[in-house]
């Protein structure tokens, strides 16, 4: 059974310059850094990108760290829209920045050796009569990403996200399905938002969604609640998660996610990565992966 590689987002360290926070996670003994591409970190949209990108890949094997590219920076495209514009933006100009963004950070995947590129759907846009148009330009959106992620040997990790199109595993399942499950597509598994809003407990929820795990994002979380907190501050019971997670074979990187707590980034880091060691020395028996089942469709 294989212990959980751990990692910590860099959108919870805004307040540091990429090379320190790398600096700072290589110090604490984490295993990888999850890199959200933003105007402070290795801007997507700044000159010489690919230049940019090999100094950070020197830099991340200098300090032994592994890298998954995240994509969820608030205001990257649009000063004023937060996640704006979308994958469901009724705009086609629009929508195609968004997917620009995202073959901008599958090239970087590709140079950096990432374990895999994140993203997610975004908001159903209110003039939408309902959500099928929607799930109609996001399947159209992703493709070229897909065969840009196949072609680079990236996964593409879309994450459910609460609020969003895509918020369930049920609603991965639905897409997977209207994409005709290509190869690329997995899954980012969010364990609070298992714990926010899935049906299933969070340990469940990684057992259903063993096969197609390609990114883990961790944190606390309450019951219907979509607030990321420190760990201990929520109502997750950690080691039958991190025992189920080891179970499944998953070697992707398990990512500390705490954006609203930037402000504190650095004593977060140096206390997470202890707790998650903690949980993960108390992990109770470990149960086979695929025993928990998970609905996989959503009607839209």
């Amino acid at each position: 059974m294989n212990s959980p590689r751990f990692g910590y987002g860099t959108n919870g360290l805004a307040d540091l310059r990429l090379d320190d926070a790398l600096a700072l996670l290589a110090d604490l003994g984490y295993d990888g850094v999850g890199l959200t591409l933003d105007h402070m970190h290795l801007d997507p949209l700044a000159p010489d990108l690919a230049g940019r990108t090999r100094r950070v890949a020197r830099r991340l094997a200098g300090l032994g760290l592994d890298v998954a590219v995240e994509t969820g920076a608030r205001y990257v495209l649009d000063p004023r829209r937060k996640h704006g514009p979308s994958l469901l933006d009724p705009d086609p100009e629009a929508r195609a920045r968004r997917v620009d963004l995202l073959l901008r950070a599958v090239r970087v995947g590709a140079d950096l050796g990432a374990t895999a590129v994140h993203c997610f759907s975004g908001i159903v846009p209110p003039t939408d009569p309902g959500p099928a148009p929607a799930w109609g330009r996001l399947a159209a959106s992703l493709s070229p990403v897909l065969d840009a992620a196949e072609s680079a040997g990236v996964p593409l990790a879309v994450e459910p996200e609460p609020g969003h199109l895509l918020a369930t595993l049920a609603d991965f399942h639905y897409l997977r399905r209207l994409l005709g499950d290509p190869p690329a597509l997995g899954l980012t598994l969010d364990i609070g938002h298992c714990q926010c809003l899935e049906p299933l407990p969070p340990a469940d929820c990684v057992r259903a969604a063993a096969p197609w795990l390609r990114h883990v994002q961790i944190e606390d979380m309450r019951r219907g609640v979509h607030d990321h907190l420190p760990f201990g501050e929520g109502e997750i019971d950690f080691p039958p998660v991190l025992a189920a997670l080891a179970a499944t074979g998953y070697r992707g990187l398990t990512v500390v996610e705490l954006p609203r707590h930037s402000h504190a980034g650095p004593h977060h880091a140096a206390t997470s990565l202890p707790f998650l060691r903690r949980a993960t020395a108390r992990t109770p028996a470990a149960v086979p992966a695929g025993s928990g089942t998970v609905p996989e469709g959503s009607t839209p």
